[in-house]
Parts: structure tokens; sequence; C-alpha cells
């Protein structure tokens, strides 16, 4: 019987229920994301990655599909000229640290620009722009990882294969890996996240690896193979 003025173990449960989905909801409409296109493709022969078409699509657009859903804003960091990619109407960040420091260069200009423009923002999601089966859930994943471990940090692992460009980022330690970028000169990722802790969210890499990426021609044909097989992926 419930006593007047109080609350069934039921109706506490609901309640406890439906504050968890609000902040979950909350955390993800605080999630950037970043499309990390300014690799240099040398086993392309030079080029967009982006910009090969998988299934009918360029990979870029798959991304952007797959990324736009999951997240607050989405924009992409590459060098060179920004208008190649202005079909997209993305703001295009290049890297602020010099000669082609690599992803960490990327991911740093993604979290500078979270903090000037996007002040709401307190996570980035990065993602290559080169994988073209990235899954739907990956940014409830990931935060669900991070905040099971305690971690600040978050990378996708599929199979024995971690990804540690396909993360969670909170901008509030932007600073830090400017300072490790420019002072230090450190430049490998999972030499950086070590230091801070980083959870791991994992998926299964069968039928297709969500983290497939295109490196060479051969991978592009293996994804156009993919894709007609799986259209869903």
């Amino acid at each position: 019987m419930l006593r007047e003025g109080g609350a069934s173990s039921i109706q506490r449960a609901q309640g406890d229920y439906w504050i968890a989905r609000s902040s979950q909801a909350m955390t993800l409409g605080k999630t950037l994301g970043l499309v990390l296109a300014g690799g240099l493709a040398r086993r392309m022969g030079g080029g967009d990655k982006a910009r090969i078409k998988v299934g009918g699509a360029t990979i870029l657009q798959r991304v952007l599909a797959c990324l736009k859903p999951q997240c607050s804003r989405v924009i992409i960091n590459a060098n060179g000229d920004p208008m190649r990619f202005a079909d997209t109407a993305l703001p295009v960040v290049a890297d602020s640290v010099p000669d082609f420091a690599g992803p960490l260069a990327g991911i740093l200009a993604g979290l500078d620009w979270a903090a000037a423009n996007a002040p709401n923002s307190e996570w980035l999601l990065s993602v290559p722009g080169d994988c073209p089966f990235l899954p739907k859930n990956l940014v409830t994943r990931l935060h669900e990882a991070r905040i099971a471990a305690g971690a600040p940090l978050a990378c996708a692992r599929s199979g024995e294969w971690r990804h540690p460009v396909v993360g969670l980022w909170p901008v509030s330690l932007r600073d830090d890996l400017r300072r490790a970028l420019l002072g230090e000169g450190l430049h490998k990722i999972e030499l950086w996240t070590a230091r801070h802790g980083v959870a791991v969210a994992e998926w299964p890499n069968a039928p297709v690896d969500p983290f497939f990426n295109v490196n060479t021609p051969d991978d592009a044909a293996r994804a156009e193979a993919l894709a007609e097989q799986f259209p869903d992926a």
C-alpha cells in the first residue's frame, strides 16, 4: 500500500530512469563532432580520401550522415584550401600546429574551435574521414564507457584493434594537449591519453568492421564490396 505523500519503489525507479535518460541526452547534446580529413593520403596517391565513393555516396557523405544525428554540430578538420569542402556547408578548421603534426593536431584544432564557437559543447567526438561504416550508436557507447570507467577520455575498439582516433575528448583538456604537442613534441595519441585515463568501448568486427578505413585502392575496392553485400552497414 502506498503511504499518503510518499512514493512507491516503482515510481522512484521510474523517476531515476528518466533523470538518467535526461542527463544522458544533455551530455550527448554537448558533444561536437569532428571529422579528421587533414591527412596527406600518400598511399592513395594524394587527394581527399573522404571523396572516394562507397555504396553510391562519398565516404564523407556517409560519415556526416552518421554523425549529424549523434552530435550537436559537426565540423571538419582539413589543411589546404577549405573551399573544397564548401558543398558540406560546415566549418572547416585547419591545424594550428605546423608541418602536418598528425591527428592530435587536428583534435587540438577541433577543441579550440569548440571553446571559441560552441561554448556549450563540453566534449569533442573525433572520427577519421576515411571510415565509411561508422556505428550509429558511437557517441552513446563512448560516453557510457567513460562514465562506467570514471575516465575523462574514451576510444573505440573492434576485435583486437584499438582505434585511438575514434574517441571522446573533453574540451577542458585542450591546454594540456597544446603543451604536449608544442612543448614536448608529443604526437602519439596513446601516450597522451594514458596520462589522463582512457576508457574503451567495444564493437564486433564482423560481418563489417565499423572502423574499417580506406587507405589504399585495394581498401576502397573492399569497402565497395562490403557496402554492396551489407547495404545497412
